[in-house]
């Protein structure tokens, strides 16, 4: 048995962020992954692309993880918009006027992941047990215990589930979780096409089917296509080119031709959100906490800032020489939390409500939201300061 100040489950995104900001703290953590530490160090590419706030850029480069991101691999994302059916009304994302002259930048899930677990290899205080799984965990007042599926056990005053969106750990711990599973699914690939997207990202709700293109350089992007999971099967099955062809029409065109110059990747689509972000003894983080829908594409900018607000709070505790399992302390976390998604989580679900309902009266009601928004200042000038704050 060995013990440890705090136990960590997931080195993913999240939980290697969250680690990696308690360096220094002389905490003792474990990090527990269930993927051997080869595939850590050097993940597979996954084909989503994450778009990240100049915040989760700032944060990134304070851990050290984004000097190893190779520039060429990093694409302005310069302003947004959001169209409905036929209209050619659409919703503007701008920068506000501010020292930065674009809404944020879209890097790589498998690269970020690499760059954060490159930053973390040697780091004092941290030790990684990677390849076993969780069997069991108990937490209580007086600490945690988690049973390996590799027969060993580790205690710690503090865990911290970091295990997705369906997060095993967080039903053991007897946290309930609003967790919606929406009968589609997200395709995603590269593409190359004709015409430029100045760096312009859009999103499409046309019916039946929502399509969005990322711009990954002028004359590529991700192209990211949710229909009924029933529908994407056999798309999911085409050949490149029959695929290319299929995300062209879909598009109306708008790029020129496309080809594909990447295979692509297929997710089922979920959202949760935990009722509680913590128990006794525990803490959730990342998308064990809340589990965006990726229409927003905050879900890897809000488990950053979980991890930032969590890691924070138990710096201070370490230095001040007071407990990091208090239930004082983990209630702040849980309400600096949720004051921070709970207002998205909800305006994304009903976004995605508006936007994917097929009836009459919802077309309607959602062209005229979208004139609404465009034209009201106060509004749109909100929207852009969540989108860039996050």
């Amino acid at each position: 048995m060995r013990d440890f100040d705090i136990i960590v489950v997931g080195a993913g995104p999240s939980g290697l962020a969250f680690a990696r900001a308690l360096e220094g703290s002389g905490l003792r953590i474990a990090l527990i992954e269930r993927q051997a530490a080869e595939v850590l160090a050097d993940p597979p590419v996954d084909g989503r692309e994450i778009a990240l706030t100049h915040r989760s850029v700032d944060m990134l480069d304070r851990l050290g993880a984004w000097s190893s991101i190779p520039p060429d691999q990093v694409f302005a994302l310069r302003s947004a918009r959001v169209y409905n059916g036929r209209s050619a009304l659409a919703l503007g994302f701008d920068p506000d006027g501010g020292p930065e002259d674009h809404l944020g930048c879209l890097v790589s899930n498998h690269l970020i992941r690499q760059s954060l677990f490159a930053a973390i290899e040697g780091q004092g205080g941290v030790t990684l047990l990677a390849g076993t799984g969780v069997e069991h965990v108990h937490a209580d007042r007086a600490g945690a215990r988690v049973f390996l599926a590799d027969g060993r056990t580790v205690t710690a005053k503090l865990i911290v589930a970091a295990d997705s969106r369906f997060s095993v750990i967080r039903e053991q711990l007897g946290i309930g979780a609003e967790i919606n599973r929406l009968g589609r699914s997200m395709l995603v690939v590269r593409v190359a096409h004709d015409r430029p997207n100045h760096g312009i990202a859009t999103e499409w709700f046309d019916y039946r089917q929502t399509i969005a293109m990322l711009p990954l350089g002028e004359h590529r992007s991700s192209a990211v296509l949710t229909l009924s999971s029933a529908a994407m099967e056999p798309i999911a099955a085409y050949p490149p080119e029959v695929l290319a062809a299929e995300i062209e029409e879909r598009f109306d065109g708008r790029l020129g031709p496309m080809r594909c110059v990447s295979a692509p990747h297929v997710y089922p689509l979920a959202t949760t959100y935990a009722r509680h972000f913590v128990s006794d003894s525990a803490a959730l983080i990342g998308d064990a906490a809340v589990g965006m829908h990726p229409v927003t594409a905050h879900g890897f900018n809000l488990g950053l800032q979980s991890a930032e607000t969590l890691s924070g709070l138990l710096r201070s505790a370490a230095e001040k020489r007071r407990s990091i399992a208090s239930p004082l302390l983990l209630r702040r976390y849980e309400a600096r939390h949720r004051l921070a998604t709970r207002p998205l989580y909800s305006g994304t679900n009903l976004l995605v409500r508006l936007y994917t309902a097929e009836d009459r009266r919802a077309r309607i009601a959602r062209h005229a939201a979208l004139g609404a928004a465009a034209h009201i200042l106060p509004v749109n000038t909100v929207i852009n300061r969540m989108l860039q704050r996050h």
